[in-house]
């Protein structure tokens, strides 16, 4: 019964990390243009990256002098794909093991 809760606390997890990912290169991507900030879509990218970009690039700013390009993009994503490759990793095997 334990296996199974962390089995599915590590889908669940999976699914919200991918998603993420997947939202913060749409935003990358997206502000190489110039979007319209009314766009339900660009709404939506912006609404849900900047709660995680918006600390990154505070503490990007402490140590790293400010530039034209925006490196939290790529922060975010190197930070995610760390927490899949271990945590993600760790429950499936908990699970195994329970």
């Amino acid at each position: 019964m334990a296996g199974e809760f962390f089995y599915a606390l590590a889908r669940v997890l999976d699914t919200a990390i991918n998603a993420l990912y997947v939202l913060t290169i749409a935003r990358a991507i997206v502000s190489w243009f110039q979007p319209n900030p009314r766009n339900p879509l660009v709404r939506l990218l912006y609404l849900t990256t900047e709660p995680f970009l918006c600390p990154i690039r505070r503490l990007l700013l402490r140590y790293v002098p400010p530039t034209e390009f925006d490196f939290s993009p790529l922060v975010l994503i190197l930070l995610l794909i760390v927490i899949q490759r271990f945590l993600i990793t760790w429950l499936y095997r908990l699970a195994l093991r329970i």
